[in-house]
């Protein structure tokens, strides 16, 4: 039930939200955003887990130095992987969504994740419900 919210919230967030950025244009109907919604969120996670891979690889190779560097990457830079993710969903479907260069794709990127962070207080708050009643 919640993954359904999730997806109906973040599908009207390409269809409302986005084009209110410049540089970001959407072009279709509710079908096809639903559909964005969903190549967003598996390339989000393709991203998330591609980045953890190559983390865990440059830790061990390196015996624990790149932490070093990783963690403040990770830290300060958290915010840029829902921006690659909009790009390559960009990049897969040009028909239904345009962007226009890095500048729009990261603020989409802080829109998505800040629509994905209350969706996800809003589904723990579903759940809540459900389990008191």
């Amino acid at each position: 039930m919640e993954f359904l919210i999730r997806l109906a919230l973040k599908a009207l967030a390409f269809v409302f939200l986005l084009p209110m950025l410049g540089g970001i244009d959407f072009h279709g109907n509710f079908v096809a955003a639903i559909c964005l919604a969903i190549l967003f969120s598996l390339m989000l996670w393709g991203v998330e887990l591609g980045a953890m891979a190559l983390s865990a690889y440059l830790t061990v190779m390196t015996f624990g130095l790149a932490l070093l560097v990783l963690v403040p990457m990770w830290l300060l830079g958290f915010w840029l992987l829902p921006a690659f993710a909009l790009k390559l969903v960009a990049d897969f479907m040009p028909q239904y969504l345009t962007v226009a260069g890095w500048g729009p794709a990261i603020l989409g990127g802080l829109l998505m994740m800040v629509v994905s962070l209350v969706t996800g207080g809003v589904t723990d708050a579903i759940k809540a419900r459900q389990q008191t009643v």
